[in-house]
């Protein structure tokens, strides 16, 4: 049987010597194809035909390394709910190469638990099932709903066991990226004093992220800037859907703007600001509302690396300079953020008009306000607001315990749309569409996962591929969807923890 082809130019590998450790992944002893992205691999340039079955997952598991592919583990650092840790890197991942797909973009093919690397740190480089399937469920969900993301391209059982708290079946993930760069990236290298390396990494993330930048004067601050607008958009789109990333290290933070790593991730069913679901998070440091703070935070450790590059440390007045321009970045991220969840807001609240920024924030802080008080359903409340848009408001209130609350709300909502009628006319049926259009009824909801990979785990994919098919379609109002909009019982989401799956 012929080997899959893919059409790799690996310029990680070719331009960056150095910046990683060459690794080949570990032989599996039965690799059987779980999920196959036949759409990606199209969209990647890739024969999805040749990739189906064993041939595609003796690939995918690592068992077969396609011509052209040069496998290498990425060196990083980072800071891990605030410690830093300087070398990091990929324990049991490897970076097959990149393509260039039928968009003209570059992407990278990586595997994830394919075995041990010199950055396993005594781990055994290995994944299992459900945390692999997880990846495809939340990466695919993520992506229907219009958010950046990584994505699965495969997943391929290995035929052997994984040792966690107890054994369970194993897999390797191919994830599909548009790199794996990373703030830990970049403070690998400050880390081991080596400017040289850390110059060139900038002017490869710049070719590869920002390309009108190379070579420009003031790149540097420039590139810190285009990084940080990326990231207050994403966070921004997290926060309008309520999801909450669980792990938000700055070896979880990408360059490219793209949510990467659904380990401890969740979406938020009642809404709560403090709301966390990750095991690990024992502080509330990853909270859900405290997710445009952190990426702050991320995005400060990322100046602190470009900061040498710009001016000498011995020229005091170029370095105040340089810590101007950064601290003007890092202090406009909330801004960019606020505006961008904002803008998100309005749409989801029926908007079409601009208005006064203060007076729409105080509509949308009454309206969580509301859902909070009431352990509201984030998603469905928002879904509901367009039937009440519409004129049918008794979905939506029954919803809520103290309806006379909602209905003051809804009096003060109705004036805003009166105002925004009044500047830019829509018919109610047109308005409620493009409010459906932003707020979805199906989101990965935590008990649904978690039965759909108990159930893969145990050797059925029905369940599985069931909800993904849901997932794929967020915003359609279709019956058959119902059963994937209804919340889980109170109590078994407060109860509801999420792990890092290493």
């Amino acid at each position: 049987m012929p080997m899959p082809a893919f059409r790799f130019d690996n310029t990680y590998a070719r331009e960056l010597p150095g910046f990683y450790t060459a690794w080949q992944p570990a032989r599996v002893p039965a690799p059987q194809p779980l999920y196959f992205n036949a759409a990606l691999a199209e969209e990647l340039g890739l024969d999805a035909t040749a990739l189906q079955g064993e041939a595609g997952a003796a690939v995918f598991a690592g068992n077969v390394v396609p011509e052209g592919a040069e496998p290498l583990a990425q060196a990083y650092a980072g800071h891990q709910f605030g410690g830093f840790s300087p070398r990091l890197g990929d324990g049991r991942a490897l970076l097959l190469g990149e393509v260039i797909d039928s968009h003209g973009q570059r992407r990278d093919i990586a595997l994830k638990g394919s075995g041990r690397t010199p950055y396993s740190r005594g781990g055994d480089g290995k994944a299992a099932v459900g945390p692999m399937l997880r990846e495809v469920l939340i990466g695919e969900a993520m992506h229907a709903l219009g958010i950046p993301t990584t994505r699965a391209l495969a997943v391929a059982a290995t035929g052997e066991r994984v040792l966690r708290e107890r054994p369970w079946p194993g897999a390797v993930l191919t994830r599909v990226a548009a790199s794996h760069l990373r703030v830990g990236t970049f403070q690998f290298f400050l880390a081991e004093g080596d400017l040289p390396r850390l110059r060139q990494l900038l002017d490869y993330a710049i070719a590869r992220h920002d390309p009108a930048l190379a070579g420009t004067p003031g790149r540097e601050m420039a590139f810190l800037r285009a990084v940080a607008q990326r990231q207050a958009r994403l966070i921004a789109q997290w926060m309008n859907v309520g999801f909450i990333h669980g792990v938000m290290n700055t070896d979880n933070m990408t360059i490219s703007g793209e949510t990467i790593d659904y380990g401890p991730c969740a979406f938020m069913e009642a809404y709560s600001p403090d709301t966390v679901f990750s095991s690990i998070d024992h502080g509330g440091r990853y909270a859900y509302g405290n997710q445009p703070g952190i990426a702050r935070w991320n995005l400060a450790r990322l100046a602190e690396t470009l900061l040498p590059l710009v001016a000498d440390e011995n020229d005091e007045a170029a370095v105040q300079r340089v810590v101007a321009e950064a601290t003007a970045v890092i202090d406009g991220f909330p801004v960019w953020c606020a505006q961008a969840l904002l803008q998100g807001q309005r749409a989801k609240l029926g908007l079409q008009a601009t208005a006064d920024d203060e007076e729409d924030g105080r509509l949308v802080d009454a309206w969580l306000a509301l859902l909070q008080n009431q352990a509201v359903d984030f998603t469905l409340a928002w879904r509901l607001l367009a039937d009440a848009a519409e004129g049918r408001p008794e979905p939506l209130r029954d919803q809520f315990r103290d309806r006379a609350a909602l209905d003051a709300w809804l009096q003060r909502w109705q004036q805003r749309l009166a105002q925004d009628h009044a500047a830019l006319p829509l018919p109610p049926a047109e308005r409620a569409a493009a409010m459906r259009r932003v707020s979805p009824w199906v989101i990965p909801r935590n008990h649904q996962v978690e039965a759909a990979l108990a159930a893969a785990t145990a050797g059925d994919m029905a369940p599985f591929h069931t909800l993904l098919a849901a997932l794929q379609r967020p915003f359609d109002s279709d019956p058959a969807l119902a059963p994937y909009a209804v919340p889980a019982p109170l109590a078994e989401t407060a109860a509801y923890q999420t792990f890092c799956g290493t």
